[in-house]
């Protein structure tokens, strides 16, 4: 292996006439692109393939995915987005992006493009899994309690025999939700509101 010196090295730089080969493990250390599509090609650093688009970051320009400053000028390891040429991130972020996102649900962070994103990265050597089930920052239920309504009286004394948390489907307990954020919630009677009022608003709104 050209970057560990070790024996071993199965991976050799396509190439013609280069008889650099490397291990898997070590080609991102030593700047290696390997193609995770047919035909499952790799290169070492003098002959990988780079991004065809001319442009660099404006001072300051932040990774989309972490946030943190990219380099000032397009390399290895700083990446862009060919489709909008605005999107800046660092390769080990947008890898992780694409692991957790997988090959249905990747697209560029800001632009939102899919297709040509997927093709440029998958050409930078950046593997995507291709599998059917969504991201995985949507499972384990993660957004369930968007889903949850609220359930209790915010008035500032809460006249219900029952309690805050208990309501009856219709009458004077009947729990209203505010008509405008629905993150607040009234007993009828505990606001003074008749029975024939279907609609209330929270003092924030």
């Amino acid at each position: 292996c050209f970057i560990c010196g070790q024996s071993g090295a199965t991976i050799a730089c396509c190439e013609t006439d280069c008889d650099l080969s490397f291990h898997l493990p070590c080609a991102k250390q030593g700047g290696c692109v390997t193609q995770f599509i047919r035909p499952f090609r790799s290169f070492c650093p003098a002959h990988r393939p780079e991004q065809a688009v001319e442009v660099t970051p404006e001072p300051g320009t932040e990774c989309l995915v972490c946030m943190e400053p990219v380099e000032d000028r397009k390399t290895f390891n700083t990446m862009m987005c060919p489709a909008c040429k605005t999107a800046w991130f660092h390769r080990g972020c947008i890898q992780g992006q694409a692991l957790h996102a997988g090959f249905l649900s990747l697209q560029c962070p800001l632009c939102r493009n899919s297709d040509t994103f997927v093709m440029d990265l998958f050409t930078m050597g950046i593997r995507i899994p291709f599998r059917l089930v969504p991201p995985s920052w949507e499972g384990f239920n993660a957004f369930a309690e968007l889903g949850e309504r609220h359930r209790h009286c915010d008035a500032s004394e809460c006249l219900f025999p029952g309690g805050r948390e208990e309501a009856e489907e219709e009458g004077q307990w009947e729990l209203l939700l505010c008509s405008s954020c629905a993150a607040e919630g009234t007993h009828r009677y505990c606001c003074g509101l008749r029975d024939s009022i279907t609609s209330w608003e929270c003092d924030n709104c």
